[in-house]
C-alpha cells in the first residue's frame, strides 16, 4: 500500500489521492452540476425571452414556445441537481470509508512511543474530524464553490450580450470580491488551525477520563476532574468564538460591497431602458443576472471561509497523523523461518528516542526449548529486552537473531506470529470470551477455544456466567476480576502455540489457589517452546532452566535457580526476603 506519510503536509494531493480512486462517480457529479447549473443561469435567459414574447402581444404567437423553453430548463435544472446529489450520497459516504481505513492502517503501524506521546481519544477524533472534513469540503466545492463560480462566468457571458462595459465591469467586481474574500479568509487561518487543536484536546481529554473513571471515583475526584474539564472546555470555546467572530467579520465586509454593487447595477440598467437601449425582458434579465452574480460572490465567499476552516481542521489532523512510521520492514524483509527458537542478543546498544540508555554491548544468547527467567530491580532493563524482541523499537548497535536471522530484516507479522505475550496488564476487546480468547488465532473452532479455556482453568468461571463463552467482557474486560482476565490471557496465548513465549507476571494477579493451577497448564504451555518471563515472585522461576539478574542494562547474574540460589549475590537476597514475607504472612 502506498506510504501515506508524504501527505502530511499536502492535503489537497490528500485529497485528490481518493478522488482519483473513484474517478468516473466523481466525473458524473461534475458533469451533473455544471449542467444544473448551465440551466439554472439558462432559465434567467429563457425568462427573458418570455418577458419579451409578452412585450409583443398575444398575436405573436411566440409566448407557448418561450414558456415551453423555460419550463424545460427549470426541469433539467432541478433533475440535474437531483442526479448530483444521488450520485454523491454514495461516493462522497464511500470516500469517507476509505479515508478512515487508510487512516487507520496507517496509525496501527506506528510504533510504542508515537502512542504513548498521544491520547487514544484525541487520534480517534482526528481520523473521524479527518473524513467529516474531506466529506464537507467535497459536498462544499460541488454545491457550494463550483455553482457560483459556473453561474457567475455564465451569467456575465449572457449580460455581455446586452452591455459588453456591464459585463466587464460585474467581471471586475466579482473577481475583486472573492479575491478580497479569500486572502481575510485565509489570514484567518491561525485561529481555525487553534480551534482545530483545541477541540481535539476535548475529545482526547473526555476519553482520557471516561478510560480512567474507576480511578476517579477512587480518589473522589470528580469535582476536581469536572473543574479540569470545564477548563478544557472554556480553552476550545475562547478558540471557536474567536474563529466564528473572524468569519462574521468577513461576511460583514462582503454584505456592505454586495449592497453597494446591487444599487449601482440597477441604477445603470434602468438608466439604458429610459434611454431606449434595453428592452423590458434585457432590464428583467440584466436586473436578474446581475443579483445573480453578486449573490454568487457572498456564496463562494461563505463557502471559501467556510472551506478553509475545514481544510484547516483536515491539515492539522493529516499533520498528527501521517507522520512517518519508525519501525518498517526491510525492502530485502523475509519471514522468519526454522524450527525451534533460539535468541541471541549480540552487543546490542539501544537508548529510548527520549535519549534514556539502557544497554551498552549486551549480549545474552537463549537455546531453542530453554526457560529463561528475568529478575531485577526496576529500570535494569527487562521490559525494555521483552520490546527489542518484539522489534517494538530500533536497536543503536549491534543485532538480534532469532534462529539465525536478524530480526530487522524478517517481516514485522512473522516476526509477531512466532512470539506470544501474556502481560501482566491484560488486554481485552468490549467482546465476548469467545473472541476474545480466539484472538489468537482467528481461525480456531470452538472446540480448540474451550480446550485452550480448559487448560487455563477459566472453563469453571465461564460456565458460571450466564451466557458462557458469549458473555461480553465490558471494556478492557472489567467484568471480570483480575486473576480472571489473566486466565483468558493465559488461554488465548496456549491457543496462539508460538514457538516464543513471553511471561510479564503472568501470575501476578492470582490468588494463590489459581496460582497453583495456572502454573501446571503453563508448565504444559512452555513445553518444546523457548520462554522468557519477567518474574518478582521467584516461586514462579522455581522450574526453569535459568536465572538471568539484570541491573542498569548489565546481566550480573546467570544461571540455574540451584546455582544462584548457593551464590552470594541478588538472587540469594531477593530469595532470602521472599522466605521471610511467606513467613510473616504465614504467621
Amino acid at each position: 500500500m502506498e506510504d501515506l506519510d508524504q501527505y502530511a503536509e499536502r492535503p489537497f494531493a490528500f485529497v485528490g489521492r481518493y478522488l482519483r480512486r473513484r474517478a468516473l462517480p466523481h466525473a458524473v457529479i461534475l458533469i451533473a452540476v455544471l449542467g444544473a447549473v448551465g440551466f439554472s443561469v439558462s432559465t434567467d435567459y429563457a425568462l427573458k425571452g418570455v418577458v419579451d414574447a409578452l412585450s409583443k402581444g398575444p398575436d405573436a404567437g411566440l409566448v407557448w414556445g418561450a414558456l415551453a423553453i423555460l419550463v424545460a430548463f427549470i426541469a433539467c435544472d432541478n433533475m440535474l441537481w437531483r442526479v448530483a446529489s444521488l450520485v454523491g450520497a454514495f461516493t462522497f459516504v464511500g470516500v469517507t470509508g476509505d479515508i478512515r481505513r487508510d487512516l487507520f492502517r496507517h496509525m496501527t503501524g506506528h510504533s510504542p512511543t508515537f502512542f504513548a506521546d498521544r491520547q487514544p481519544g484525541t487520534l480517534a477524533s482526528r481520523i473521524t474530524a479527518t473524513s467529516n472534513a474531506i466529506f464537507t469540503v467535497e459536498n462544499m466545492f460541488v454545491f457550494n464553490v463550483m455553482p457560483p463560480c459556473v453561474a457567475a462566468f455564465g451569467s456575465i457571458a449572457y449580460i455581455a450580450t446586452v452591455n459588453l462595459t456591464m459585463a466587464g465591469i460585474l467581471a471586475g467586481v466579482f473577481a475583486a470580491v472573492v479575491v478580497l474574500m479569500f486572502k481575510m479568509a485565509s489570514a484567518g487561518k491561525p485561529l481555525h488551525h487553534d480551534f482545530a487543536a483545541k477541540a481535539a484536546s476535548v475529545d482526547g481529554e473526555m476519553v482520557d477520563l471516561v478510560g480512567n473513571m474507576p480511578l476517579v471515583r477512587a480518589f473522589s475526584a470528580f469535582k476536581r476532574e469536572s473543574v479540569r474539564f470545564e477548563g478544557t472546555i472554556a480553552t476550545e470555546m475562547r478558540a471557536r468564538r474567536s474563529s466564528l467572530l473572524y468569519l462574521e467579520k468577513l461576511r460583514i465586509v462582503h454584505a456592505v460591497l454586495t449592497v453597494l454593487a446591487v444599487f449601482g447595477l440597477l441604477y445603470w440598467a434602468i438608466k439604458m431602458w429610459e434611454a431606449g437601449q434595453a428592452t423590458n425582458g434585457q432590464v428583467v434579465l440584466v436586473c436578474t443576472l446581475g443579483i445573480r452574480i453578486l449573490a454568487a460572490t457572498r456564496d463562494l465567499a461563505v463557502a471559501l471561509v467556510d472551506a478553509t476552516q475545514h481544510t484547516a481542521r483536515l491539515s492539522e489532523a493529516l499533520h498528527t497523523l501521517l507522520q512517518p512510521h519508525d519501525l518498517v520492514d526491510h525492502p530485502e524483509a523475509e519471514p522468519l523461518t526454522g524450527t525451534g527458537a533460539k535468541i541471541d542478543f549480540q552487543h546490542v546498544a539501544f537508548d529510548y528516542p527520549d535519549g534514556r540508555g539502557v544497554f551498552t554491548d549486551f549480549d545474552l544468547a537463549i537455546e531453542p526449548g530453554q526457560r529463561v527467567g528475568l529478575v531485577g530491580r526496576s529500570g535494569g532493563g527487562k521490559s525494555t529486552l521483552f520490546s527489542l524482541i518484539q522489534r517494538f523499537y530500533e536497536v543503536r548497535d549491534g543485532v538480534i537473531l532469532i534462529n539465525g536471522q536478524n530480526i530487522d530484516r524478517v517481516t514485522q507479522d512473522s516476526l509477531r506470529e512466532a512470539i506470544t505475550v501474556v502481560p501482566q496488564d491484560v488486554s481485552m476487546f468490549h467482546r465476548t470470551l469467545r473472541e476474545n480468547i480466539r484472538y489468537g488465532r482467528p481461525d480456531a473452532s470452538d472446540e480448540d477455544v474451550w480446550k485452550a479455556a480448559d487448560a487455563a482453568h477459566c472453563t469453571d468461571f465461564i460456565n458460571a456466567l450466564p451466557e458462557g463463552f458469549d458473555t461480553i467482557v465490558g471494556d478492557r474486560g472489567v467484568k471480570l476480576s483480575g486473576g480472571q482476565r489473566q486466565r483468558i490471557a493465559i488461554a488465548r496465548a496456549i491457543l496462539k502455540n508460538s514457538p516464543i513465549l513471553l511471561l510479564d507476571e503472568a501470575t501476578s494477579a492470582l490468588d494463590a489457589e489459581s496460582e497453583e493451577a495456572i502454573r501446571h497448564a503453563l508448565a504444559n504451555l512452555m513445553k518444546g517452546r523457548t520462554v522468557i518471563a519477567i518474574a518478582h515472585r521467584l516461586s514462579t522461576l522455581k522450574d526453569f532452566d535459568r536465572i538471568v539478574v539484570l541491573e542498569g542494562g548489565r546481566i550480573i547474574q546467570d544461571g540455574s535457580p540451584d546455582k544462584l540460589t548457593h551464590l552470594d549475590g541478588f538472587y540469594r537476597e531477593l530469595m532470602k526476603k521472599e522466605s521471610m514475607g511467606m513467613a510473616l504472612a504465614a504467621a
